[in-house]
């Protein structure tokens, strides 16, 4: 491990049992004051540690929340997994979870339906954003920086003949998500198979997973599918509810939805 890193780390952990002086760490550290000092500017730059009126150090912000962020992270694929479960149980059909990870939406959980075929889909694996109805679901509700990130490099091969094709028409797809509160993949990906997805929001209210059932059309067309929005974004609720979400934060005062 890298000495910088080393004695950095050491610092975080050390200011996070309690205000620590300059002269304190440099002499738990058997290093001069000076590289202290500079390890502790490093770290005040991404807002990790601050410095308090009495000149002692402690961890900023910055760390509480990343702490926090990781921490949601870990819960959502634990509180969603019995949902998912119990809607493949109850519907037959594949569920998933998928969460925003940077500028890449992710798969963190699977349950698969009854079907004797299995879909293609893997945990860990990154969702087709452009037709995948569960990273509409979590892109129409995100802020539009996010949303820029994501779309920035993306490419809009097509897949079938339903595929959406250009960034104007993903996002006329996403106004129109973000207004019926569900999203869909009409056969997008695979012409033989059709989705629907909802939005999970977290103890703040934003928007950093989705859940969606997936299903062969030949066995639940796309408008027989949508008959089972209401359970799942009861499950949805449910999910957030456990996470900490309270009902209103990230909704204006009519219910509709807002960017926080």
């Amino acid at each position: 491990m890298s000495q910088s890193l080393d004695r950095a780390m050491t610092i975080l952990i050390t200011c996070a049992e309690g205000p620590q002086r300059l002269s304190g760490l440099a002499q738990q550290l058997d290093v001069h004051r000076s590289t202290v000092l500079r390890l502790l500017q490093t770290m005040a730059a991404r807002n990790f540690v601050r410095r308090q009126d009495d000149g002692r150090w402690t961890i900023g912000l910055g760390l509480t929340s990343a702490a926090l962020s990781a921490l949601d992270r870990i819960e959502t694929r634990a509180v969603a997994n019995p949902w998912l479960r119990r809607l493949a149980r109850d519907l037959g059909h594949t569920i998933h979870l998928a969460e925003l990870f940077g500028s890449d939406i992710i798969y963190v959980d699977k349950v698969e339906g009854r079907g004797a075929v299995r879909m293609n889909s893997r945990v860990a694996a990154p969702v087709q954003i452009h037709t995948a109805a569960v990273a509409k679901a979590i892109l129409a509700f995100s802020t539009p920086d996010v949303v820029d990130s994501v779309l920035a490099d993306l490419t809009y091969q097509r897949f079938t003949s339903t595929t959406l094709t250009t960034q104007a028409s993903f996002r006329k797809e996403l106004a129109t998500v973000r207004a019926q509160g569900w999203a869909v993949d009409d056969g997008e990906f695979e012409d033989y198979i059709s989705c629907i997805a909802v939005p999970i929001r977290d103890r703040t209210g934003s928007v950093q997973a989705g859940i969606s059932i997936t299903a062969l059309r030949a066995i639940e067309p796309l408008e027989q599918l949508k008959l089972n929005i209401p359970r799942l974004t009861e499950a949805a609720q449910e999910i957030s509810s456990e996470l900490g979400w309270d009902g209103k934060k990230g909704l204006t005062d009519d219910g509709k939805p807002q960017l926080l």
